[in-house]
């Protein structure tokens, strides 16, 4: 008996607790609202660059139509930022996000494998790069070590190499697929909508 009131009493704290489920999906939008401003300033702010970048086939990612693929991405991550951050029209802004992030794993970072920061002790893909990253930190510590003022330079944390995998992205992606089938949650303005 007694393990079916604990069973009964942790049944009541759950359903309790679906009370406040408008905070799973209010996280992921607050959560994604700088990522995709800082990416839309980024290449609004050198949209020349980001033109240049998005055509060249040499050093980047060789796409046709540059410009209006570069408009694209820019509109779609500002207009994508402002309506995660008010909650509104969430599950179409998340269609066109996904696309984006797409794009980015699969033309920008997918050749660099998994992780986006490279770690020799957690490698599920490109093991000697991220090997052979460990290396290059550890000389380039041994460096500022011997030549800077390393307590100064790591003081707000330490030194990393990027390897620009597709962990982020994916993560992102997960994240608005989320949205996508969840929606904006009770927070947002498609929820007042809604009740409208």
């Amino acid at each position: 008996m007694m393990i079916k009131q604990i069973f009964d009493f942790l049944q009541q704290m759950m359903a309790k607790a679906q009370q406040a489920d408008f905070l799973a999906p209010l996280a992921l939008r607050l959560y994604l609202v700088p990522v995709f401003l800082a990416a839309g300033i980024n290449k609004f702010n050198g949209f020349e660059g980001t033109v240049a970048w998005f055509g060249n086939a040499e050093w980047g990612l060789g796409l046709p139509l540059p410009t209006l693929m570069a408009a694209l991405a820019t509109g779609t991550e500002l207009l994508g930022a402002v309506l995660l951050l008010l909650g509104l029209g969430v599950r179409w802004i998340s269609v066109p996000l996904m696309i984006t992030m797409l794009v980015a794993i699969f033309a920008v970072h997918w050749h660099n494998g998994w992780q986006a920061i490279a770690d020799a002790s957690y490698c599920l893909f490109n093991c000697d790069d991220a090997i052979a990253a460990a290396e290059r930190l550890d000389k380039a510590r041994d460096i500022l070590r011997d030549n800077g003022n390393y307590s100064w330079l790591t003081e707000q944390g330490g030194f990393v190499i990027s390897n620009n995998g597709i962990e982020f992205g994916v993560t992102y992606f997960v994240m608005l697929l989320t949205l996508f089938f969840i929606g904006s949650g009770k927070l947002s303005l498609d929820y007042l909508i809604s009740k409208k």
